[in-house]
């Protein structure tokens, strides 16, 4: 019998807790704990991967340093130095020619959350980018928009709702995404058994649509016209009963959309009007919640898609409403810790794209490297990121990276990206560091305080935290050492000045976590950021978009052309768990779904190979034939292609799939937020 460590899972954003037992430093069990308030017992394959992730032969132990070809173990005394050394010189020839690139694992680490700052003020640098800007932005500019604050984020309030309508998002396999909710699958149930009802708008029938009392096809990246009408829908069965008195700006919204005519929305998105008709009642009559997610987010209209959503929401009168949309006031309130945030601070060089939170669109850090002159990136700092495989046209970043005087990369492995640095700074593993949901918790179904210490002590008393490595380089860089709290400290100080007034010692008490409820409501105005205390609908830059916006009229398909989506899997998370065996095993997932009545024409069977071309490359995939998928839609995962040369990842390489981002396009942008749009890609399909 081993010791007994209580945890949370880290990996995605449910924040479940775990029972991991040892003994010494192996790993005998790791288990759901029933006793945390949030995740009730509940794990998904996921947190199998912790121990796969801490013992893999793969993870980087030490310093890497590459030499041509080869790569060497360093100190961290000699990669500080000429980390530092090199910088300085890039920096006196060019004060702007240094990036940072954030990739998606640092939202789940606090330490580095907290400490991320130190190396771009070292550096000096605007261009900063992140994994933002292929997945959540325009959540977060619709936040600032509406509510005064990028990351105050509205949840729907599934355990007290009786319609749960669900677009673009595919809880089932991401355990929710800007909204903390672990146990997806009983929750839902117990939807159903008080009466409600789950419904799911998407492309594609997914693993949440198969346990949903209604699902509907939807055309690809036509979200904004399906919302539109349905927000017209929905203002005309309350012309008279009005929202909260803090609402304003609804009968500007309602004049504007006068102007489009429901049935050529409703046939620009594939969505009948009687069901639309439909939704807008179970929207109206309550308490309902449409909540939406990557696949509204990753398209050309974005941001209007996220408006969109908030107010069909709250024209429903579904606000801050017991078993609508509800406001969390977690133990740790990240909206007194975070600045609210500003668009168009700065301007990138070359493409002239306005900064959006602080930062560029990830789509344009190729050019930014590319492109001659004052101000070319010339050194990148990559942390906990893998943009080669992330970030669109994949393949035209790859080989941007090879013109980098100097690339450093904070990661534990030596992937698509790092592969091509010069510099590789791995961590300590995942179960030798604390944590705590800094940015997760607060998008939670219930307002919890979980604390976790690390499970095992350093492997290697030398080894550094990656919070180590970033305050490491910051003090190489700027040769003054950083003066600041350690994560730990700083994290006992904002939850003592959080709502509740708790110690970390008082929450280290309790290791399954404190349970302060569910979300309460009744908190806005107070609650909002706003610089007036009121949600202004009207919001002039979005109703410009919308106003400049065309139904399209449906053109007759070109035979072989389809449009692409993507897709999640329980199993995988964007690309950094692809070399866990546990979690790789089984039916191949890297597969290009496509609907029958599409596939036949092709000649092209189940399990055959397809290739599919864009605009921007070809890649060679098997072919899944299912009725799952929407005709005229095929779909391929995020996250795969482990096999380029120079990847020290042996299971990720095994069972390395391919990019769909090699089909993606540079220029493809939600104009208001920066972010790619991944989804609704024109591709040709032919058998290979």
């Amino acid at each position: 019998m081993g010791q007994i460590h209580h945890r949370t899972c880290h990996i995605c954003e449910a924040n479940c807790g775990v029972l991991v037992e040892v003994e010494g430093r192996r790993v005998l069990s790791i288990k759901g704990d029933p006793d945390n308030p949030l995740s009730r017992g509940h794990i998904c394959p996921k947190a199998t991967a912790l121990e796969d992730l801490q013992n893999d032969p793969d993870r980087l132990r030490a310093p890497q340093k590459r030499v041509g070809e080869d790569w060497q173990a360093i100190s961290w005394e000699q990669a500080f130095a000429e980390i530092g050394e090199r910088t300085r010189a890039i920096l006196a020839r060019d004060p702007a020619s240094t990036a940072t690139y954030i990739g998606n694992p640092n939202a789940h680490s606090y330490g580095n959350a907290l400490n991320a700052q130190h190396l771009t003020k070292a550096l000096g640098t605007k261009n900063q980018f992140s994994a933002s800007t292929v997945d959540q932005m325009p959540h977060q500019v619709a936040n600032l928009m509406l509510y005064g604050h990028a990351s105050m984020f509205g949840i729907p309030d599934i355990d007290r709702t009786e319609t749960l309508i669900i677009i673009g998002g595919n809880p089932m396999a991401s355990n929710g995404s800007v909204w903390t909710v672990p146990d997806f699958r009983n929750r839902a149930r117990a939807l159903k058994a008080r009466g409600g009802q789950l419904v799911v708008i998407d492309p594609r029938r997914t693993e949440t649509a198969r346990i949903a009392d209604r699902h509907l096809f939807i055309h690809p990246a036509s979200d904004v016209f399906l919302l539109i009408a349905l927000l017209k829908a929905v203002m005309s069965r309350r012309p008279h009963q009005p929202v909260q008195d803090f609402v304003t700006g609804l009968d500007e919204v309602a004049a504007l959309l006068a102007h489009f005519d429901d049935a050529a929305c409703s046939a620009a998105s594939g969505v009948a009007a009687e069901d639309i008709a439909w939704l807008a009642e179970r929207l109206t009559t309550g308490p309902a919640a449409l909540y939406g997610r990557l696949g509204i987010a990753t398209q050309r209209h974005g941001t209007l898609n996220a408006w969109l959503i908030a107010l069909i929401n709250i024209a429903a009168g579904q606000l801050d409403r017991e078993g609508g949309t509800v406001f969390p006031i977690p133990a740790l309130d990240t909206l007194a810790m975070l600045p609210r945030g500003s668009l168009g601070k700065f301007t990138s060089r070359v493409s002239g794209h306005k900064s959006v939170l602080g930062e560029f669109p990830a789509a344009a850090l190729a050019e930014e490297i590319e492109t001659p002159g004052e101000g070319q990136i010339k050194a990148l700092f990559v942390v906990a990121g893998n943009p080669v495989l992330s970030t669109p046209n994949g393949p035209r970043l790859d080989k941007a990276l090879e013109g980098l005087e100097l690339m450093v990369s904070v990661d534990m492995y030596r992937n698509a990206t790092s592969r091509r640095a010069h510099y590789i700074l791995p961590p300590t593993g995942p179960l030798e560091r604390d944590h705590y949901g800094l940015f997760l918790l607060p998008m939670a179904v219930r307002n919890v305080a979980v604390y976790s210490p690390p499970t095992l002590e350093r492997e290697d008393p030398a080894a550094l935290h990656d919070w180590e490595i970033l305050r490491g380089l910051a003090s190489a860089i700027s040769g003054q050492p950083v003066q600041a709290p350690t994560p730990r400290e700083a994290l006992d100080g904002l939850l003592q000045g959080g709502p509740y007034g708790v110690s970390l010692k008082q929450v280290e008490a309790a290791p399954s976590g404190l349970d302060f409820g569910p979300p309460k409501t009744g908190v806005l105005p107070e609650r909002l950021r706003s610089d007036e205390p009121t949600v202004a609908c009207a919001v002039p830059a979005f109703m410009d978009a919308l106003a400049a916006l065309q139904v399209p009229e449906a053109a007759p398909a070109r035979a072989g052309t389809l449009t692409l989506i993507g897709r999640r899997h329980l199993r995988t998370n964007n690309s950094w768990l692809a070399n866990s065996h546990r979690l790789t095993k089984g039916p191949n997932r890297c597969t290009l779904m496509i609907h029958p009545a599409d596939a036949a024409p092709l000649g092209l069977e189940d399990g055959a190979p397809a290739t599919v071309r864009s605009a921007s490359g070809t890649i060679t995939l098997p072919a899944e034939v299912t009725e799952d998928m929407m005709p005229g839609t095929v779909s391929i995962p995020h996250g795969w292609g482990h096999d380029l040369p120079g990847m020290t990842m042996q299971v990720a390489r095994a069972r390395a799939g391919v990019n769909a981002n090699a089909l993606t396009e540079s220029d493809a942008l939600d104009p208001l937020s920066g972010n790619a749009a991944l989804s609704g890609v024109a591709v040709e399909v032919v058998a290979a």
